[in-house]
């Protein structure tokens, strides 16, 4: 029997936990012992989810020595690590050297979560963690903590509950569990926080908690914490005098709280700062850096704290201090009021907007400092958007019908009776005040309020009243899966079916919301015909939204709005024949699809077969960034389980011709063609199905699958080569976007080491490298760098080296070398660097080139510097990008030449001072205004200078200028 029940609190802000001993009520806090100054160990309730970096001999092993560390095990670290307390009071005093929001970037998709990003923006001489690792030191810490005050019930043994927002998608939950695992908690189970802090408020009051909801239909718990803003709905009905507690709604995910608030007040104190700052020689308008603003925020964050306290002061002074020597005389310091306090974060966050408000699309203010967050800050616009959205579902709740014997006005709103309010946003009185008071506005009367004693500590006491009551030792709350799971089976993308209107998207469902944890459903009625030996994918997606007021049936079949879903990660994969099977095993069999929800939350799903049920084959997400990536700039594609093919309905009407006519090139009947016929193949095909340019990406992958699957008869003739590599480099762009592309890059990527056959044909050489430049996107870094060797060895003019060509490499001229170049962004940004500065000596005519080679045109050589120098890369992560101290000096080379006589230095200029809203990557915001300038006054295109003025998506012409080539219809740049 386990002798504990355990909750943890993975908060944005701080981790939490709380423990109740078996057969025991009493649920308590667990102090966690951490450092609050070096040398000194204390034990407090609460553990700033914050690491520090501290550089190598700032500090010494003795002062950083845990109950549970010794001196060694720091010096093994490339730098001492400083986890809670004591890293928040260094981070406030050193800039970019503390990790924080771990939490909210473990959901943030457009970066690998998996990798060293950590902290962000800080120099390359700081050690740098993935946010999964940052997280897993957290609950290490905790680990190490409980184990050394308990050491005869060590935390991994015992029953333990970590809590998530209800908004996390898959992803950031097997993230969550992944950095569990790593921490050495390998067995619990997820809770959602609003869900937590609803049961530790039950738990409280379970003695009279009839008597306490009596008056209660719905509640809302909205919980605003550091990083995130979760809303969930809970109806309340009585049964037999006993309240039946069921979660009917949470909403989609927010990366909206504290932090966003501390952005703003940071941004407020650096204007103000710049404008008494005495340095430089412009006014002292110099931009903080992104280390300077981590540095300003941790001061924003505890001011912020003091002037919403029900006790505030009038100001508040907020100071920044200097680095190295001018640590004192370079320090900097503004006060901040509590009346701006009350205005910019009370107002600015929770503005009392009507119940029917729109939540605003258009870009805010907030430097977003790496993370995406919400574009509108309004929490209460995003509730107003949220209870509509459960409009159907609350009035039910409310007893709003139509039957004559409505409790409530029929004609009212539906907003809840009841408000739970949880988060550490909500320690502030002002703010707690004026959400309850926008929500009495839209009901007419005031909310009956259910008090939190401790918010900051509610959701860890819930975690573990949650574990009670999964044993009948307290209330529990109904409901099940948040969220239903369904099975995508238009051919069409995503982001295709927003464009239209009206237009919805056919799925099956394949678990409905409601659905407990730990039970299976099978699908009875839905047969799937499963390929094994072959890569097959599964694209899924949930929603919370129920059409027609009702929850779907399992198998059902029905049409969804591309706005109502969710994209989950992909299910992509080869399953594998019968063990022993022969030659004449089937490729197919009939299955039926088996999903449960697991226990931590997640969706699993397997094929059964129809004719044995003891044969199933699991379908395991994957997590890796490659994957994340190709699902955003897919659009989110939708295929059927049944494999890569496109359904007839999505293909051309001579599709079949075509194919017939690459077997007739490429097929494994040796046939003496005329050559001519051969280098016509392009021309015959689009005489079938239409100019190339308006070839689908299922048209494009069907016809690369037809040459990948004839590859070998490329090497016939050189004509065959040359024609076959042009036409697989053009089906596969970008390398990445539609279902198996992965796959289909692996088996692509397997021919690279043999190289081309017909080595002196300097054509097929030239189609050879274009092939690896149109599908660089699905490369990862490891391939990329393997280009790379290949483009540096072409490139150099040692000639000696030169004769010593390594077997197999393909040669290539400085054009085929720059546009590959170009295309390489999952590289390290150090060589990215070295290329860059390469480009240059290569414009300024001061880097020798090889014997004989002709020069590439300045176009192209800064068509190449724009494509490396990028702020927004195509296919590469937001860390990959060159530093803006690195691309500065570019941008002033730049703006020294003609750019009416220099084509491509305008569009080179662009992209690299081009707006993120991160400073991290953006270049000085005067350097953007002379190249706002020059764009304007050179006549280039008015959208390049609109966005290196603010934050906007590419045009199409832009695009394909940036890019070098066209993009598959459907797929767009992102961000």
């Amino acid at each position: 029997m386990k002798r504990y029940r355990v909750g943890i609190d993975l908060g944005t802000t701080n981790t939490v936990v709380a423990y109740a001993e078996h057969g025991s009520h009493d649920i308590r806090l667990f102090d966690i012992e951490q450092l609050t100054a070096p040398g000194e160990v204390k034990a407090a309730p609460l553990l700033p989810s914050l690491r520090f970096h501290a550089a190598p001999g700032e500090l010494a092993p003795g002062d950083l020595q845990l109950p549970w560390t010794g001196a060694r095990e720091q010096e093994a670290q490339a730098g001492p690590v400083i986890v809670g307390a004591l890293a928040r009071k260094l981070g406030a005093q050193v800039p970019g050297r503390l990790v924080a929001s771990a939490k909210s970037w473990l959901s943030h998709a457009a970066v690998d979560r998996l990798a060293p990003i950590l902290p962000w923006g800080a120099g390359d001489d700081v050690l740098k963690v993935s946010p999964v690792e940052a997280s897993a030191s957290y609950l290490a810490h905790v680990r190490a903590a409980w184990n050394l005050r308990f050491p005869d019930a060590p935390l991994e043994q015992q029953d333990i509950v970590l809590t998530v927002p209800a908004s996390f998608d898959e992803s950031a939950r097997a993230l969550t569990v992944r950095a569990a695992a790593q921490a050495g908690l390998a067995t619990l189970r997820l809770l959602e926080e609003p869900q937590a802090a609803f049961y530790d408020w039950v738990f409280r009051h379970r003695a009279n908690l009839a008597a306490e909801l009596a008056q209660t239909r719905l509640v809302l718990v909205c919980d605003v914490g550091g990083g995130t803003t979760d809303l969930s709905l809970i109806k309340v009905e009585l049964q037999d005098g006993l309240p039946q507690l069921t979660r009917i709604g949470v909403g989609k995910h927010l990366m909206l709280g504290g932090d966003n608030m501390d952005l703003v007040l940071a941004h407020v104190a650096e204007s103000r700062m710049q404008g008494n700052s005495r340095e430089g020689g412009q006014g002292g308008q110099r931009r903080l850096s992104a280390t300077e603003l981590s540095q300003l925020l941790e001061r924003c964050r505890s001011a912020k704290e003091q002037l919403l306290a029900s006790d505030a002061p009038e100001k508040v002074a907020v100071t920044l201090l200097g680095a190295g020597s001018r640590l004192i005389g370079g320090s900097r310091s503004i006060e901040l009021t509590r009346d701006e306090a009350l205005r910019i974060v009370v107002d600015g966050f929770f503005p009392l907007v009507e119940a029917d408000e729109p939540v605003q699309q258009r870009r805010s203010g907030i430097v977003e400092f790496g993370l995406p967050y919400a574009s509108d800050p309004a929490v209460t616009r995003h509730l107003a958007a949220f209870l509509a959205q459960f409009a159907g579902p609350s009035r039910e709740a409310l007893g709003m019908t139509d039957d004559g014997h409505a409790d409530v006005d029929a004609g009212a709103p539906a907003i809840p009776d009841t408000l739970l309010l949880n988060g550490g946003v909500f320690r502030a009185p002002a703010l707690a005040s004026r959400l309850r008071d926008a929500l009495g506005r839209w009901r007419g009367q005031a909310l009956h309020l259910l008090h939190n004693d401790n918010p900051d500590v509610a959701v860890a006491r819930g975690a573990v009243a949650f574990a009670l009551a999964r044993e009948g030792l307290a209330p529990r709350i109904g409901g099940g899966s948040p969220r239903s799971y369904f099975l995508m089976l238009d051919e069409r993308s995503r982001e295709a079916s927003v464009q239209a209107k009206n237009d919805t998207l056919r799925a099956v469902c394949v678990l409905p919301k409601g659905s407990e944890q730990g039970r299976e459903l099978l699908l009875e009625d839905r047969v799937f015909a499963l390929r094994l030996g072959r890569p097959v994918r599964f694209h899924l997606m949930s929603s919370t939204v129920d059409r027609g007021n009702r929850a779907p049936l399992p198998g059902e079949l029905v049409e969804l709005a591309p706005g109502d879903l969710v994209p989950l990660p992909p299910i992509a994969t080869v399953l594998p024949a019968e063990s022993g099977a022969g030659a004449g095993a089937k490729a197919e069999v009939p299955v039926r699809l088996a999903t449960a929800l697991t226990e931590v939350g997640t969706l699993e799903m397997h094929c059964v077969s129809t004719e044995d049920a003891e044969r199933r084959w699991l379908l395991e997400f994957q997590l890796r960034e490659v994957e994340d990536r190709q699902d955003r700039a897919a659009g989110d594609a939708q295929h059927a389980g049944s494999g890569p093919e496109a359904g007839a309905d999505a293909l051309p009407a001579r599709i079949g011709e075509a194919l017939e006519r690459i077997d007739r090139i490429f097929g494994s009947r040796s046939q003496k063609l005329p050559p001519k016929e051969v280098r016509q193949l392009r021309a015959q095909l689009e005489k079938l199905i239409g100019g190339r340019e308006q070839w689908s990406t299922p048209v494009l992958r069907k016809l690369f699958d037809a040459l990948l699957q004839r590859a070998r008869a490329r090497r016939r003739s050189a004509d065959h080569e040359r024609v076959w590599l042009n036409l697989a480099g053009y089906c596969l762009r970008p390398g990445f976007g539609y279902p198996l592309d992965d796959w289909r890059i692996d088996q692509l990527w397997a021919m690279f080491d043999t190289g081309i056959q017909y080595v002196k044909e300097s054509q097929v050489a030239t189609e050879w490298w274009t092939l690896w430049r149109r599908v660089a996107g699905g490369l990862d870094t490891t391939r990329q760098l393997r280009l790379l060797d290949d483009f540096a060895f072409n490139v150099q003019d040692d000639e000696a080296a030169l004769r010593d060509r390594p077997p197999h490499l393909v040669a290539g001229g400085y054009d085929d070398m720059l546009r590959l170049a170009g295309s390489l962004e999952r590289i390290p940004a150090s060589y990215k660097t070295e290329i860059g500065d390469w480009l240059l000596g290569l414009l300024d005519k001061s880097m020798p080139l090889q014997r004989n080679a002709t020069p590439p045109s300045d176009s192209l050589i800064l068509w190449t510097l724009a494509r490396i120098g990028a702020r927004r890369p195509f296919q590469g992560a937001a860390h990959e990008v060159v530093a803006p101290d690195i691309a500065a000096p570019w941008l002033e080379r730049l703006l020294a030449l003609d750019w009416k006589r220099v084509d491509g230095a305008a569009l080179a200029a662009a992209h690299i001072a081009r707006s993120t809203g991160d400073r991290v990557r953006d270049v000085p915001a005067d350097l953007r205004g002379r190249v706002v300038q020059r764009l304007k006054s050179s006549g280039a295109s008015p959208s390049w200078a609109d966005m290196v003025e603010q934050t906007v998506d590419l045009d199409e012409v832009s695009q394909r200028g940036f890019l070098g080539d066209s993009l598959p219809p459907g797929l767009k740049l992102i961000a």
